[in-house]
């Protein structure tokens, strides 16, 4: 006998889960959660390695948000740790501040300086552009050419393998250019981790769930779609695979994680010399946008306030998307985005299924913005009618 449940979602991350709660315990539906991985969480999962230390499995994921809605919605599941976070950058055969700021310039010109007069040199070496359409001319026309190129061009490069007049102003345009001393990397109201972890968020998420409430790992869920009714389909997986590909393939960047971990005999000063006992480089993430194939190295640590005397950092190789590979980056290109103007076309006509996430939206989203789509699309439904119970 086929299982019935209310809704099928696809996918056990942010999205998944956040629909699956606000399903569960708001509307008193059934939900059944397949998520192809061996573990809850997607790419926000995090887990305690051979060393003791809590590692960002899939990369450094760095909560922040503006809006005190999901802000009080997640802190049902979990209490939060304050944290600034902060980034340098390796070039040159140097440490700088990044975001570029007052500090970088002191930096760059060698001597003290004041906000009016990073100005003023901005002024004179920006590169005027009426309206930026592309990364490159969106950061020259801030900071000039030389400045790009030490920061922008190379980091872009690899991580998007494609040079930065081929993608959207949005990606390099995300990131700030300040003249005063705010290093910080986020400037949202809130910057804070999950105190004990995205895992145990997530699980506690399910726990309020009850039994209303099933979860298969290492499950595709084209293999259960015979063995389930259902009313409704939340879906958050690549939405050009939802369809067969039946408009082309969407591109996507994927990565290559390489951890190392140190006991505290081994913490001592190396290249790059972190100069805090306890750590291996000095501070939370360091990119390499001129050096090295990675892109950046993560200490996750200095921002979880994890108290461990060992260390692990994570190297992160950008890749091409292929078989066997995570689709991790949507790439925002003119190409994709008229590939995807076709599926979303389809999505937008399709009966009984919601398109949820970075990955069916195709959009890189911040872990908020998902959470807040999630919100938005479980009331969608509510106000719809569709109430299973």
């Amino acid at each position: 006998m086929p299982w019935g449940f209310d809704y099928l979602i696809v996918g056990a991350g942010f999205s998944g889960l956040t629909m699956a709660e606000r399903l569960t315990t708001q509307a008193g539906a059934t939900c059944l959660v397949v998520e192809r991985r061996n573990h809850i969480g997607g790419n926000a999962y995090d887990r305690y390695d051979d060393h003791g230390v809590l590692v960002h499995t899939y990369g450094p994921h760095y909560f922040r948000t503006n809006s005190p809605r999901i802000r009080e919605y997640l802190s049902q599941f979990t209490e939060w740790h304050p944290v600034d976070y902060k980034i340098l950058s390796w070039t040159h055969g140097a440490y700088w501040p990044f975001p570029i700021n007052l500090n970088t310039f002191e930096q760059f010109i060698g001597r003290p300086s004041t906000p009016e007069e990073m100005s003023a040199a901005l002024d004179k070496w920006k590169i005027p552009v009426a309206s930026p359409s592309n990364s490159e001319e969106v950061i020259v026309s801030q900071v000039g050419r030389e400045l790009y190129e030490q920061f922008f061009k190379g980091y872009t490069l690899k991580q998007w393998r494609r040079h930065p007049r081929e993608l959207d102003a949005s990606v390099c345009g995300r990131i700030p250019i300040r003249t005063n001393r705010d290093d910080r990397y986020l400037t949202e109201e809130f910057q804070a981790l999950p105190a004990a972890g995205y895992t145990r968020l997530f699980e506690r998420m399910l726990a309020a769930c009850g039994d209303r409430v099933k979860v298969l790992l290492n499950a595709d869920y084209r293999e259960v779609l015979p063995h389930v009714n259902f009313q409704h389909m939340i879906y958050s997986g690549p939405v050009d695979e939802y369809f067969d590909f039946s408009e082309g393939r969407l591109p996507y960047r994927s990565l290559r994680f390489e951890a190392e971990s140190f006991t505290p005999e081994e913490l001592v000063p190396r290249e790059p010399v972190s100069g805090k006992k306890g750590f291996w480089q000095p501070a939370m993430q360091v990119n390499y946008p001129n050096d090295h194939d990675y892109t950046r190295i993560v200490e996750v640590k200095h921002a979880t306030g994890q108290l461990c005397e060992n260390s692990t950092i994570v190297r992160e190789y950008p890749e091409d998307f292929g078989p066997g590979k995570e689709a991790y980056y949507p790439i925002p290109a003119p190409d994709s985005s008229a590939i995807y103007s076709r599926y979303k076309a389809k999505a937008d006509a399709e009966a009984r299924t919601s398109f949820i996430g970075r990955l069916a939206t195709y959009k890189y989203y911040n872990m908020d913005q998902v959470v807040g789509m999630a919100l938005a699309e479980f009331e969608k439904l509510w106000k719809a009618g569709d109430r299973p119970c």
